[in-house]
């Protein structure tokens, strides 16, 4: 086996090996022992070398389930997610689950062949030939890296860890050629950077607390950038005195039971009203984007703090006063160090009652399902949810979160099917915690075939398969542009029953009643359960 250097020059000592070996050494020297994927004839020579180093695989019906689940793996663990795909097809199922990893600053790696070195410019006709399957995986992914060489491959295996794990995360697809991957060459140990979190300046940090130390109606808004400065955030509140709203993949930075905490959905018009009375937002880890801002930005010009990782994305859909570009734990510190204590004291419950009413209001046809849900869920539990209305217009403001990367969402890119795989993927990473997969029934198809993959995993996963009868948001879009309603009335299956020929148990219901009870038999069961609850338009 290959040997570490944790960082200084590479040792001169050498040993011949396979470029497959060259490559799941680096994995397993990166601290990757899980990966999910699908063996092909073009990347056995990576899969030969995984028990060896360690590497536990875990085998999905898709390419694209492999990434979502990679990707529920990382948001739930902060580490890096895996995906092992073969070349062509398989590198294209994958790319959406990539473009949402994107779309969520998720590191995700996807690791596949690519064509030989030699190959000709305008092809040969190989199998699982693509015209640009590099050019297609850039097109989605922060960067996707070709190493030329069995040498290269340590450096490209550490380039694309640096890539991941330093700044914003994001995916990166990770190519080495057919023929590099059987060839034998002399290779040293892998080398693995250490990346430290980036420290904010101080000009930044002293200008921010001038701004809120001298705040009179603080708001704070919180996404998922903060996920790792759940302490930070709490003391910054509380120091402050200031109500906290988070977007989706912020929802449980600050437990929702706190004192301060306003919970998740900052599209609300309450949460609008909120920030236009205050005289300073603080806006940690988000992009304030219009995915979450479903009627318009913010009104925060003149009174914006930010505090982001991301030096572009700390100037994009909102200009802050103070910009404070660094880590959010390490900024918040270096914030507290330097905040006094606030005097202030502020109505949190009303504005809390505001944007519950409007939510309410809003999600009404899925309170009482969410309510039952909420009442089998342990405090620790995680819910993958996927792009479905019962999780957007019911779970988002009224299932409560008690931790970050409690509620997973796909949010931004908005891709469906994405919670089965993804709960997955959490559930492997931490299998002593309950974990609920939510889904939509037209959702749920895009990636149905993953309950075989649960299944043999022999998770005690509840899947909860809400059916409308099809793309309910879409129905109702084209019902109020007045457009003809087609296309959008799907006739569903058993899912139960589909979910027992897949090796799961399967439930029915056809009301909320039974519901509590049923997921809560479902986190004691020896294998996956299905529930499908029908609730009809």
């Amino acid at each position: 086996m290959l040997g570490v250097s944790a960082g200084g020059a590479r040792p001169a000592i050498l040993r011949r090996v396979r470029g497959g070996e060259a490559l799941v050494a680096a994995l397993a020297a990166h601290g990757v022992d899980l990966a999910f994927g699908i063996p092909g004839t073009h990347n056995l020579e990576i899969y030969r070398h995984l028990a060896r180093y360690g590497v536990r695989h875990v085998g999905t019906r898709h390419e694209q389930g492999a990434g979502y689940a990679a990707d529920g793996y990382a948001r739930s663990t902060g580490r890096v997610g895996v995906a092992l795909v073969t070349s062509g097809p398989a590198v294209l199922n994958v790319a959406t689950a990539v473009g949402q990893a994107y779309s969520d600053s998720v590191p995700v790696l996807v690791v596949s062949p690519g064509m030989p070195l030699r190959q000709p410019t305008l092809g040969q006709g190989l199998l699982h030939e693509t015209r640009d399957q590099q050019g297609a995986m850039a097109a989605v992914a922060a960067a996707s890296l070709r190493p030329t060489s069995v040498a290269e491959i340590p450096t490209a295996v550490a380039q694309a860890f640096a890539i991941m794990t330093s700044g914003r995360p994001r995916p990166v697809h990770l190519e080495v050629p057919l023929d590099v991957l059987e060839e034998d060459a002399d290779t040293g140990p892998v080398l693995v950077a250490e990346v430290a979190p980036a420290t904010p300046p101080q000009a930044a940090v002293a200008a921010a607390v001038a701004r809120l130390s001298a705040a009179t109606a603080p708001v704070i808004v919180v996404g998922g950038g903060a996920r790792g400065a759940a302490a930070e955030v709490r003391a910054v509140a509380e120091r402050l005195g200031a109500p906290v709203v988070t977007t989706a993949n912020g929802k449980g930075v600050l437990p929702e039971d706190h004192p301060l905490a306003l919970g998740a959905g900052i599209h609300l018009p309450a949460v609008a009203a909120l920030v236009e009375q205050a005289d300073v937002v603080l806006a940690v880890g988000t992009e304030l984007a219009p995915a979450d801002l479903w009627y318009g930005p913010l009104p925060v010009a003149g009174r914006l703090v930010r505090v982001d990782v991301d030096p572009v994305g700390v100037l994009t859909n909102a200009s802050p006063e103070v910009a404070v570009v660094g880590d959010a734990s390490l900024s918040l510190q270096a914030i507290l160090a330097r905040l006094g204590e606030a005097t202030r004291e502020v109505d949190v419950a009303t504005w809390r009652e505001r944007k519950l009413a409007e939510s309410q209001e809003e999600g009404a046809a899925w309170l009482e399902l969410v309510a039952a849900l909420a009442a089998a869920l342990a405090r620790d539990a995680v819910v993958a949810a996927d792009n479905a209305m019962v999780s957007y217009l019911g779970a988002l403001a009224h299932l409560p979160a008690y931790a970050p990367g409690a509620y997973l969402f796909p949010s931004g890119y908005g891709t469906l099917g994405y919670a089965l795989p993804a709960a997955i993927g959490v559930k492997l990473a931490h299998p002593g915690r309950p974990v609920l997969a939510l889904l939509g029934d037209g959702g749920v198809m895009f990636t149905v075939a993953e309950l075989a993959t649960a299944a043999e995993q022999a998770l005690a996963l509840p899947v909860v398969v809400v059916d409308n009868g099809g793309y309910g948001e879409i129905r109702n879009e084209m019902a109020e542009r007045g457009d003809p309603v087609h296309a959008v009335d799907l006739p569903s299956p058993d899912f139960a029953a589909l979910g027992k020929s897949l090796g799961c148990h399967g439930v029915r219901l056809d009301d909320v009643d039974g519901l509590s009870g049923a997921v809560t038999a479902a986190f004691a069961a020896d294998r996956p359960t299905v529930i499908h609850l029908v609730v009809r338009p």
